[in-house]
């Protein structure tokens, strides 16, 4: 037996609880009740149970009422826990891991907008030195960057020193070299802002401006894996021609009043250049990052192959993750982690061509996955190409901080927080509204592929602590 005992001058109820059955006129639930013994200022009770069933006795009505009111508030506290746990699994700020995250995604609010025009309050650096020592293992640029509007606004107007074709690879693009010798990455204008890339998800040219908004979407989700990338106007036959080589200079021509160049690439052709508007050629600049990070590539895990009718591994076993999760780097590391964010980044854009990737050299499995060329984006707003999802649903793990930011950026708030990022650069508007919508829109497919993860295997096996912050070397 155990007792049920209530101190009436204090309130408190003591933890005895006794198992009775009851006859008396005074049960607090409506039964009939038996006193078994009296004595002191407690009063307990004894009796007899009918299967597991526990019924609670009071002599008064007043005890009655108290001891009811004190369950009815237990009831509301343990509702409260349970509505605070599904809020911490969407993503609240309970945890200390997501008010870190909370005020992480405030301070990323904070400096979003840039203003046009900036300069740098200070001339003991260069734009390009600063830029350069913002680098480190796990970032391009660090959370807090005051002098991000000066750079950019030094990038979109720094004078062109020298000018040749681009790098290789199979997009049109040129190499050039900026005013102190940066250099940087001109990717043309091909398409208007409305224009549809129909067919496969990777088809069509780079779009120059996919790479702004890329830019300022790795900011507003947090990563930092993207170098700085921002619209420039530059009129070919005053700021281009006069310091091309022979190279370049040799694949410009004229369409009409509008002066064309088509570069070397794979895919370069002479029929297909890409035209300036009379002499000024809309592009974008990426900046290139510091030689003292020498770049390894790699051939990303769930990449396409590209020839019709021949599936890659991924797409056709649903335990491909698993074999990955034994093949270095992935089975060690941040490297999986990252290739999951990354997936999730080209689902926002629609980029389905990231077949490899790049990561600092000699690095032992610690550097981020750099996020570079992401000019296969957004070309179709009405295409949520699910299979870029890949990593995710088949892995069924993703970073908590991860997690945390995507739904803070719910309802609305990725496209609203992109149209005031985009807002400073200088071919704005960058995307188009169907583009933006589609952000919003495909953040929902994302959070519920999460949630059936989560439903799955349970939040511990699928929202993962990874938090690398490596310092500076």
């Amino acid at each position: 037996m155990r007792d049920v005992r209530t101190d009436s001058s204090s309130g408190s109820l003591l933890t005895y609880l006794s198992e009775f059955h009851c006859k008396g006129p005074r049960c607090l639930f409506g039964s009939s009740c038996r006193r078994a013994r009296l004595g002191g200022r407690g009063r307990s009770y004894r009796g007899h149970a009918s299967g597991v069933r526990l019924i609670l006795c009071r002599l008064t009505e007043d005890e009655a009422m108290k001891l009811k009111q004190r369950m009815v508030l237990l009831c509301v506290v343990l509702l409260l826990l349970g509505l605070a746990k599904i809020f911490l699994l969407d993503g609240g700020d309970g945890s200390v891991a997501s008010r870190r995250d909370l005020r992480a995604f405030r301070k990323m609010e904070a400096g979003l907008s840039l203003a046009r025009g900036a300069h740098l309050t200070h001339t003991l650096q260069s734009p390009w030195e600063i830029a350069s020592q913002w680098v480190g293992p796990r970032e391009v640029y660090p959370e807090e960057t005051p002098e991000l509007a000066a750079v950019l606004t030094y990038l979109s107007t720094a004078r062109v020193e020298r000018a040749d074709v681009g790098y290789k690879g199979t997009q049109l693009k040129a190499l050039l070299v900026l005013e102190g010798g940066q250099k940087v990455v001109f990717k043309p204008k091909r398409y208007n802002r409305d224009y549809v890339v129909e067919g496969e998800p990777y088809a069509g040219y780079d779009r120059h401006n996919a790479e702004v908004a890329a830019f300022h979407l790795d900011r507003i989700l947090g990563f930092r894996r993207a170098p700085l990338v921002v619209g420039r106007n530059i009129n070919v036959r005053t700021e281009i021609k006069p310091v091309a080589t022979d190279q370049l200079l040799g694949t410009f021509l004229m369409q009409g009043n509008n002066t064309c160049f088509y570069g070397k690439c794979y895919y370069c052709r002479e029929s297909e250049p890409a035209c300036a508007e009379a002499e000024v050629m809309e592009g974008s600049l990426t900046l290139w990052l510091p030689d003292v990070w020498p770049l390894q590539k790699h051939r990303h895990p769930w990449g396409r192959t590209y020839r019709e009718g021949k599936l890659a591994r991924w797409e056709y076993d649903e335990s491909y993750c698993e074999a990955v999760k034994k093949m270095p780097p992935y089975d060690a590391g941040p490297r999986l982690l990252d290739v999951i964010d990354t997936a999730i980044f080209d689902y926002l854009i629609g980029n389905a061509d990231r077949h490899h990737y790049e990561s600092f050299q000699d690095d032992g499995g610690a550097s981020m996955l750099i996020l570079l060329d992401n000019a296969k984006s957004f070309g179709n707003a009405a295409l949520d190409e699910r299979s870029i999802l890949a990593p995710l649903y088949q892995c069924c793990m993703v970073r908590v901080s991860t997690w945390n930011r995507l739904n803070m950026l719910r309802g609305g708030a990725l496209s609203a927080d992109m149209r005031q990022a985009l807002a400073f650069d200088p071919i704005q508007p960058v995307l188009a509204e169907p583009h933006l919508a589609a952000l919003d829109r495909r953040l929902s497919g994302v959070m519920a592929t999460v949630k059936q993860c989560i439903e799955a295997q349970g939040p511990d096996n699928t929202l993962i602590e990874d938090r690398m912050n490596l310092p500076h070397p």
